[in-house]
């Protein structure tokens, strides 16, 4: 397997099993029929480096699994994928993460997990330089789902990554022990895209508004931000301004897991095809549209064709 790859994602990898639908009347009876049931693979970094992949790209993805059946599973669905695997690390003792998901008649979405498992266990050590090699992008699938990488971990790999000349992307979830955004700046300033829900984003900047949590991000120093705005799009923002992406019409949302990994694969496979800021998020916003279409986290974008018709029918001036 060659050296040179597009994009480094390093993060979770798990198994879902997503039920749909299910709500609290689930608790009501011993037996509930579902819609359906599927085992699929999950994780932000795992959706990530699947979708990018579909999109045509080539991925290596950083990871920790168990020895066990769920982390063999893991390694075929990304040797049948094309990812590069060599920089997974395999943990004896260590359960791979299985997450049970919850999803409601709207598409929303709610987890069982295990803390323990390797959902978050990743470890600053497992990003090598060597896991860096003759990569054009690296991307961080989710700030603050790692407890032993913290902001001054965050701080030393983001500065690290950005000295070797590569782009420096990262994502979060919402913050475990209460950081802020004093915390996180001095990462934050290394990075080249930055991705965020609102709610994650409200959280750490204490900003109410799309537009004042995107000024507080791009005060940090981190040059292109992204508010995600799930049914309402995205927020971009940059030195030269903010500009509101609306979302794609018309999709048949029926679960949302997942739908901020397929963006941000969307947004990287995007800038990597040399498209606009502007247009990356277009591309983005087209890439998650398809995703919540189908059960599971990385079930729905199955090729780039399919993501670019649906682009073009919603952004056709482009």
């Amino acid at each position: 397997m060659s050296d040179c790859c597009d994009v480094v994602i390093a993060g979770a990898a798990i198994i879902d099993i997503p039920v749909v639908p299910a709500d609290a009347s689930v608790f009501t009876r011993i037996s509930t029929p579902a819609g359906r049931i599927i085992l699929t693979s999950g994780g932000d970094a795992m959706n990530e480096a699947l979708v990018l992949s579909r999109l045509g790209k080539r991925v290596r993805l950083v990871t920790r699994i168990g020895c066990d059946d769920a982390g063999a599973y893991l390694r075929r669905t990304c040797d049948s994928s094309g990812i590069d695997t060599r920089h997974f690390r395999e943990i004896d003792g260590l359960d791979t993460g299985v997450n049970v998901v919850l999803v409601d008649h709207s598409g929303e979405r709610r987890f069982f997990t295990n803390p323990h498992g390797s959902l978050r266990a990743l470890e600053m050590g497992d990003i090598t330089q060597d896991a860096l090699e003759g990569a054009k992008i690296f991307c961080f699938a989710s700030i603050f789902v790692f407890p032993l990488i913290g902001p001054a971990e965050l701080e030393q790999l983001f500065r690290s990554v950005r000295e070797r000349g590569l782009i420096t992307c990262a994502d979060m979830t919402l913050p475990k022990h209460g950081e802020t955004l004093a915390d996180l700046a001095p990462a934050l300033r290394y990075l080249d895209y930055f991705f965020a829900n609102l709610a994650e984003a409200q959280q750490i900047t204490g900003m109410a508004s799309p537009s004042a949590v995107a000024d507080a991000l791009l005060d940090t120093g981190a040059r292109h931000v992204i508010i995600k705005l799930g049914a309402n799009g995205c927020l971009i923002a940059d030195k030269t301004g903010q500009r509101h992406i609306p979302a794609c019409p018309a999709a048949n949302c029926i679960d949302t897991t997942g739908a901020g990994d397929n963006f941000a694969a969307g947004f990287l496979s995007a800038l990597l095809d040399g498209r606009s800021f502007e247009g990356c998020a277009q591309y983005a916003n087209a890439c998650a549209s398809v995703s919540v279409e189908t059960v599971g986290a990385s079930t729905g974008v199955t090729n780039a064709a399919q993501v670019l018709k649906r682009f073009h029918s919603a952004y056709p001036d482009c």
